[in-house]
């Protein structure tokens, strides 16, 4: 069986001596996993288009549930990525929180989107890179269910707390005056960041980075999408410890 699909290659590993072994995020069938035949070798028709962080047209052939790359064409190289080390380990993050969060042969289109988006940005250096990655991991959050409740204080009501705190395990609101002591982790907000990681989870898709957070509001938004990122996704990520050192 044949069929043609759009793909970001989320992962490539080199396999025998000219074969590459890719997950891929695919339009149809979401997450999969399938071979590239001589991708590897020189000349080879499917390289570029079979590398990770590229969105490529694929043609898959299947055969006893494994796929097969039988044509490759390139949509989107992302090549800003390829000219600054920083920029590559951060989109590689992303690839690799796709990869962790989506479920296999499910499709998910927003999620797909998102990820396109934000390797775009990057790429062509739209907005500063922070921003970029508090937005999309704050936003990958809620296309897989975790989003956060940032309507008001749980505990008080109050709409614009002054000293606002995010639950990292239940993803509420809470006024610092109302945090009772051994209640759960928190990640310290202020008015401005909380404004973004509003606008964050409400936003239209291609409207997701137009916002701005700078200075002390920027430095708690990445910090507090981070970590309710990790604290729900329940693992590290390699890629985030090696943008961390190169950036």
């Amino acid at each position: 069986m044949f069929k043609t699909t759009k793909a970001l290659v989320l992962r490539e590993v080199r396999y025998k001596e000219s074969d590459r072994i890719l997950t891929v995020f695919t339009d149809s069938d979401g997450k999969l996993t399938v071979r590239a035949r001589g991708a590897l070798r020189k000349g080879s028709r499917t390289a570029a288009a079979t590398q990770q962080l590229t969105c490529s047209e694929l043609t898959l052939f299947g055969s006893r549930g494994r796929w097969t790359v039988n044509e490759a064409a390139l949509i989107e190289p992302f090549p800003g990525l390829r000219e600054d080390i920083g920029l590559f380990a951060l989109g590689s993050y992303f690839a690799e929180c796709l990869e962790a969060l989506s479920v296999e042969e499910e499709p998910d289109g927003a999620m797909l989107q998102l990820g396109l988006n934000a390797l775009f940005a990057l790429s062509r250096g739209l907005y500063p890179p922070e921003r970029v990655k508090a937005a999309f991991e704050m936003r990958l959050m809620c296309l897989t269910g975790y989003g956060p409740n940032l309507s008001a204080c749980r505990a008080c009501g109050c709409e614009e707390p002054a000293e606002p705190l995010l639950g990292l395990e239940d993803g509420s609101l809470c006024c610092r005056a109302c945090r009772r002591a051994g209640d759960g982790t928190w990640a310290a907000l202020c008015p401005g960041s909380l404004a973004a990681l509003r606008y964050i989870i409400s936003a239209p898709a291609k409207r997701l980075f137009s916002f701005r957070a700078e200075g002390a509001a920027g430095e708690r938004l990445a910090d507090a999408a981070e970590r309710y990122l990790l604290a729900h996704a329940e693992r590290k990520f390699s890629t985030l410890d090696y943008w961390k050192k190169v950036r």
